[in-house]
């Protein structure tokens, strides 16, 4: 009887489409006159157009149909096949650039609270995303790539339940006769076709798309198999929902029908209201009201928002950004480095670490390649961090440091652009494949120079002492010449020559950390120079500062290389990939001074100047003797004073630690 009853619904709605009931089916032909149920930043305008975001950042928008639809035939029945026809255009401020997208979408209320905008379309939010309880399904129109939801490009149509991570999704499109795919872009600023149909039979949802007045092609865009019986609440509102991110975009929809049981009814798109240009405002003939009110509005709005600011600066006078002019650094305009990254696309990201994202650019006008630094409101950097950054490097010129050109503030984002660097970090040539090329000992020891230059640059040579505290391969980016700069002074301190600098939190990586910052937090050039030690290791012997062996255990690769010395086989930690055929000295040269920089007592390890007139062959190593101490006996020694610190890093598994002695370098 069932199957009876669906055949015959089946035959009423698709052999007699007129006799299908006002509940199981609608049109509209533009919005005029309609009694939508819209909220947020969503509305209808005079000629028709259902804006369900009008261009405002960072909100979204809803739209309903004002009826809710019962997909069930009973309480307990399953979804019954349906089919949504709708037309809808994208327009941005950037013709290539729109942030985030729309969506249609069916829910089991009309009141969406909670939602966000940004990435989360204002279907959802980043606690209920992906929850059962949503019952929500929706159709996602992206216009922007967010890595963290794992979507396919910015420019896609996705199938959502639930969650804003679709089930399925594929780039924007359709395929023609021939089964030749077609690109779309969404925010060309035309209008396109959306069809979407499900299938109760087999749980079968089909996308399909097409640009404006063309027939609905035979193969569907995205298809997947779901059964929105378990999805669907009963009785359920459709509708569209959007939202914007930083960039003004208009998510709009010209025309719409709906079929349950049979194919969504044909639109004719001539009548429909057309799309504004690109730039072009919406007339509107409530202007002359509008305007009044909104005159007022801003009149108070701006008197408000200048006395909270001077109130404001009264109570947070530390607060004032007074520095910026007394430094007067150069300062570019977000929408230069908007335009530079292409909208900090992810092709253009040159790295991702603790600080924030790094992206290539091209500035507009110069044509000039830069590296932008874009530090994420989650990132560990803050303020204070940023405007140690802003004032320590902004003056410092040197050849071995990477420049930093200038900075930019906006809604909270701190971005900082310096001079490119084409060959990338040192760390990718010292940890690449076997069979990839890799760098040569005069290019190698050519880059130790150059970095050994920059901190005697950054300790002595420079008005104000600057600590790095990070120095390691893949802080050392190469210009096109393949010189060695320090980059990365996030976590640079600085201070008066003579002072004693102090720090209440140990900053850095494992493996360069000096004992004494360790175990004190005590941060000097010397814990710079134990960190130097560390790198000229990494460079040599083409391994990281912490070593790990086939089983899983942990050790410091300065106890592995002292052992090499003890046993007279020091050579053979040298990289492998090296020739050092007719530099072997040099090559030990190297190996001993970082054993030298690596000393556990500070006092005992040389300055940066030392360092280079040992690389320039202009002073020798003091004579050095390898010795293998135990991490108890290092203990002791440090108990009686023999030693002013020691290492305190997290247990490693190795029963000993390297250190030397005899030593009288840090002369």
């Amino acid at each position: 009887m069932k199957h009876l009853y669906f055949a015959l619904h089946l035959l009423i709605c698709f052999g007699f489409p007129s006799l299908c009931t006002s509940e199981d089916r609608f049109v509209y032909s533009g919005f005029s006159g309609t009694n939508l149920t819209v909220d947020g930043a969503a509305r209808v305008r005079p000629n028709g157009l259902l804006e369900v975001t009008n261009g405002t950042v960072n909100l979204y928008g809803h739209a309903f149909h004002p009826a809710p639809l019962h997909f069930r035939r009973s309480p307990n029945g399953t979804v019954q096949s349906f089919s949504v026809f709708f037309v809808f255009g994208i327009i941005s401020v950037y013709r290539e650039t729109s942030v985030d997208g729309m969506a249609f979408l069916i829910a089991p209320r009309k009141n969406l609270s909670g939602v966000l905008a940004n990435q989360f379309l204002g279907l959802l939010n980043n606690n209920n995303d992906g929850n059962s309880s949503n019952h929500i399904f929706a159709v996602e129109l992206d216009t922007f790539q967010n890595t963290e939801l794992k979507d396919i490009n910015d420019n896609h149509v996705g199938i959502d339940i639930n969650s804003v991570h679709s089930i399925k999704s594929q780039p924007a499109g359709f395929y023609d006769d021939t089964s030749i795919f077609r690109n779309l872009s969404l925010n060309s600023g035309e209008a396109m076709q959306i069809w979407v149909d499900y299938k109760e039979e087999t749980t079968q949802i089909n996308v399909t798309m097409a640009p404006l007045k063309m027939a609905k092609p035979v193969k569907p865009l995205v298809s997947a198999t779901y059964n929105l019986s378990q999805v669907f609440m009963d009785p359920a509102y459709i509708g569209f929902s959007s939202s914007t991110g930083p960039i003004s975009t208009q998510y709009i929809v010209l025309g719409w029908s709906f079929c349950m049981g049979c194919p969504a009814p044909v639109i004719n798109v001539n009548k429909l209201p057309k799309l504004p240009h690109l730039g072009r405002k919406f007339p509107s003939r409530v202007l002359e009201i509008i305007l009044p009110i909104a005159t007022a509005a801003l009149i108070l709005s701006v008197g408000t928002s200048i006395t909270l600011f001077v109130r404001r600066r009264q109570r947070y006078a530390e607060l004032h950004e007074d520095w910026e002019e007394e430094f007067r650094l150069h300062r570019f305009s977000y929408k230069d480095l908007f335009h530079a990254t292409q909208g900090f696309k992810n092709e253009h990201l040159l790295g991702v670490g603790g600080f924030g994202k790094v992206y290539k650019g091209v500035l507009p006008t110069s044509k000039l390649l830069v590296a932008v630094k874009k530090v994420s409101h989650e990132s560990r950097q803050g303020m204070k961090e940023f405007i140690t950054e802003i004032v320590s490097i902004g003056h410092l010129r040197h050849r071995n440091l990477v420049r930093l050109l200038g900075y930019c503030r906006r809604n909270y984002e701190l971005l900082l652009v310096y001079d490119y660097m084409p060959n990338g970090s040192l760390d990718k040539y010292l940890y690449c494949e076997e069979e990839m090329p890799t760098l040569g000992w005069s290019q190698r020891f050519h880059i130790i120079k150059g970095v050994a230059c920059g901190l005697l640059y950054l300790h002595e040579k420079w008005e104000k002492v600057v600590i790095h505290r990070d120095i390691k391969a893949s802080n050392v980016l190469l210009d096109s010449e393949m010189n060695g700069r320090l980059g990365d002074f996030g976590l640079a301190r600085l201070y008066d020559h003579g002072s004693d600098p102090q720090t209440t939190h140990v900053v850095g990586t494992m493996g360069y950390l000096a004992p004494e910052l360790v175990r004190m937090g005590k941060a000097s050039p010397l814990t710079d120079v134990y960190a130097f030690g560390s790198f000229l290791l990494e460079v040599v012997c083409g391994q990281k500062p912490i070593k790990e062996d086939a089983q899983g255990n942990r050790f410091m690769l300065v106890n592995w290389v002292l052992q090499h010395w003890h046993n007279g086989t020091l050579v053979e930690t040298v990289d492998r990939r090296l020739q050092v055929e007719g530099v072997l000295d040099e090559v030990c040269l190297v190996l001993k001074l970082a054993i030298l920089c690596l000393h556990p007592s500070p006092t005992s390890r040389p300055k940066m100047q030392q360092v280079i007139q040992y690389l320039d062959n202009e002073m020798p190593l003091p004579d050095l003797e390898p010795t293998h101490l135990s991490f108890n006996e290092l203990r002791l020694m440090e108990n009686k004073g023999i030693f002013s610190s020691g290492m305190s890093y997290p247990p490693l598994t190795t029963t000993s630690i390297g250190t030397i002695s005899g030593l009288s370098g840090g002369r």
